[in-house]
């Protein structure tokens, strides 16, 4: 990791994402209910949960703001301590702006993850902008670091093990589960 990155990752304390494409690899998945209607849901990956946990842990809060409204994402966000969940918000910016508003946090310390053009005006505003592999190149030419890993195939458990690294607890986690 470049000095860059490791400055701006030592200073997050909030990690704002997209979902689909970063959460998830993008696909959507129609499965017919009871009641004949076809219901969204979406795959999340195990490794991106536990990681969301663990920067919970550290007092990095997280969220998403997504343009689509999914309960899969409602609950997912749930499960790992979301403190904050905008979905159905194409134009992401003033969403951004409320976050800051009652988080306190300064966009110099936020961090947000993104894949598509809609994510942009983001990626442009935080003080760390992150892109996983699958994003698209306007995206990728957007981020400060773009992960190995694609969205929904761990990339962000690498966002979070290089906030972790940044700040000084990646060690404590690989202590915890008797790693080091």
């Amino acid at each position: 990791m470049n000095a860059d990155i490791e400055r701006r990752a030592a200073r997050v304390k909030l990690l704002l994402m997209d979902v689909d494409g970063v959460l998830t690899d993008g696909r959507l998945f129609g499965i017919p209910g009871a009641d004949g209607q076809i219901h969204e849901t979406k795959g999340f990956h195990s490794q991106d949960g536990i990681a969301l946990q663990w920067l919970t842990w550290k007092n990095i809060q997280t969220g998403v703001i997504s343009g689509r409204v999914s309960p899969a994402t409602e609950a997912r966000a749930a499960q790992v301590g979301m403190t904050y969940v905008y979905q159905g918000h194409i134009e992401k910016v003033p969403i951004l702006e409320e976050i800051v508003q009652k988080s306190g946090v300064p966009l110099s310390d936020i961090a947000y993850a993104g894949d598509d053009l809609t994510d942009i005006p983001i990626m442009r505003r935080v003080g760390l902008a992150l892109a996983p592999a699958n994003a698209c190149a306007e995206a990728k030419q957007a981020a400060h670091y773009v992960t190995v890993a694609a969205g929904g195939d761990g990339a962000v458990r690498e966002m979070a093990e290089i906030l972790m690294r940044a700040q000084g607890s990646w060690r404590e986690i690989l202590k915890k589960y008797e790693v080091e």
